[in-house]
Parts: C-alpha cells; structure tokens; sequence
C-alpha cells in the first residue's frame, strides 16, 4: 500500500511537473527512507505526524548528512504531504513546522584557461577512444552541458553546418546550444575515423558510444575524466559541473550577458545562474587588492 503511494506521487511527479530522472529517483529514496523510519515509528507515512518528522530530520542530523542534502528531504516530504492533501488522504499538512536548514551559497569553482587547456589535450587522439574522449571533453566545455545531456547527446542533434547542439535538459527542456569550430572539428575527425572503429560496424543512434553501440553511462565518463584530469596534472577536484562553471565564468569574463548564458545552460530562474557574478565580483575584488597602491 505504501508502495502504491509513493509510486503514484513519483508518477504525478513524472506527469504532471516534467521533473527528470534523477530527481525522481531521489524523491523516490528519500520516501522510502522516512517510510522505514515510521514503520519503526509504528506509523503509516499517512498517519505520521509533525513530531514524527522533526524526528526523522533529527536522525538525518545524526546521520551526518549535509545541510543541502536534509534541505532536499524536507522539500520531498513537503511536496509529498501537499499532494495528499490534494487527494484527501489526510486532513491537515504534518509539515506546517518543519524548517529547512539554512543553506551558504558557496561560490562555484572552476578551472583557469590554462588548467582547462591541459585537459583537453590529454586523450590520446591517435586511438579510437581517446579521439571520442577528446570530442566529449572538448563539447562538454564548448557547450556548458550537464552530464546527463552530454552522454545522451544523438547523431541527429547536432548540426555541424549551423554549429549549434540540441541537447534535451532538466524537465525534459530542450534548447539549441553554440558549439565552436574547434569542438567542432574534433566531433568530425571521431565521427569521420574513430567511431566506426568502435562500433564495429554495429548500428547506434548515440553520438559518443561504447563497442558495444550504447552509450556511456555518466558514472563511466565521471571515471573518464578523473583520470584526464590526473594526467593532466590538476589537483582540484574535477567533475563535469566543473567545466560547466568554468565555461560559464570564462564567457562572463569575456563580455557576455547573464541572459544569454541562463539561455546556454538551460536555467529555468535567471537567479540561478546570478551565482556566476559572485565569482566576478571576487575576482575583481582580488585583482584590486593586488594591484591598487592604496588597497
């Protein structure tokens, strides 16, 4: 029964609000998790009450979980008790009291020109899989892309001839993205001489693939590029959103506007990518100190 209601509020979830895969798949856990802990409640999570849940949050603190990550249990319990009480299953919201926690906005990190012009020329493009490597990590830069987006990316969403990438984001969004000539070229010589070596012959919809005509999983490119970044002699600790922010520091740096950057990176709030002039502001913050005769 508790199954039941879960699946049918990640169903709504999927339906009705377009939220992605990933999302889903962590409201999912989240739920299982406080139903686990109002079994050893002897609750139902339809009879659980406010002081039930300031328990579970109160685990959650002592379990040593981030700030963030509790902020994201609150907000898929809350969002789970509203919608009951949309469908009468219960009679009043048992998350009325219960406070998120206060979140900082740490700045995001990023790589420098240099740092990033180390990493792209560490595949070895003279084999078939550093050529593809080399393609993925040049779009994932070029491009801004989120994980997910790069390794789904298909043949037919890029446009070679308009320079431009089709790439379907969070919701189910889909935008049209700038790809320069120098991802570009590297996504032709893979496709033109790299990728048949690797498929073999097999047929494969996908434009970055495995011998076996699927697509990288994420975590398989996160690996991938742990050890780019290693060979590449950055110490930081590197991960796909990181070339993300440095793309979008790096175009900021250089003049563009804030709206035509949400734009790029497919954010639906532009305060979402307001973030990138923090990191501005630092910066300049810092080359004032360091330079100005009366800092």
């Amino acid at each position: 029964m508790l199954q039941a209601v879960i699946q049918e509020y990640i169903d709504y979830c999927r339906v009705e609000k377009g939220l992605s895969a990933n999302t889903l798949s962590a409201y999912q856990r989240d739920l299982r998790r406080l139903a686990v802990f109002c079994e050893k409640q002897q609750r139902s999570l339809l009879q659980v009450r406010g002081e039930d849940l300031e328990g579970f949050v109160d685990f959650l603190y002592k379990d040593k979980l981030s700030s963030r990550s509790i902020a994201r249990y609150v907000a898929s319990i809350r969002n789970f008790y509203v919608y009951q009480l949309r469908q009468d299953r219960i009679s009043a919201d048992p998350t009325v009291d219960i406070r998120s926690p206060k979140q900082g906005k740490p700045l995001p990190k990023f790589l420098s020109l240099e740092e990033v012009d180390r990493l792209l020329e560490a595949p070895d493009a003279a084999t078939p899989r550093g050529a593809r490597d080399r393609a993925m990590l040049q779009l994932l830069y070029a491009a801004g892309l989120r994980v997910s987006e790069l390794v789904g990316v298909q043949l037919t969403q890029l446009n070679s001839q308009l320079g431009v990438v089709r790439v379907t984001g969070k919701g189910d969004k889909q935008r049209m993205v700038p790809v320069g000539k120098v991802a570009l070229q590297a996504i032709e010589t893979y496709l033109e001489h790299d990728r048949p070596q690797i498929l073999k012959r097999r047929p494969s919809r996908y434009l970055f693939v495995t011998s076996r005509g699927t697509l990288l999983t994420r975590q398989a490119f996160w690996k991938l590029l742990k050890n780019y970044g290693l060979r590449a002699g950055i110490m930081k600790s590197l991960t796909p959103h990181l070339l993300r922010h440095s793309f979008a520091t790096h175009l900021l740096e250089r003049g563009a506007d804030l709206r035509s950057l949400q734009l790029m990176l497919g954010h639906a709030d532009i305060s979402t990518t307001q973030i990138y002039t923090h990191v501005l502001r630092e910066r300049l913050r810092k080359v004032y100190d360091d330079h100005h005769p009366r800092s």
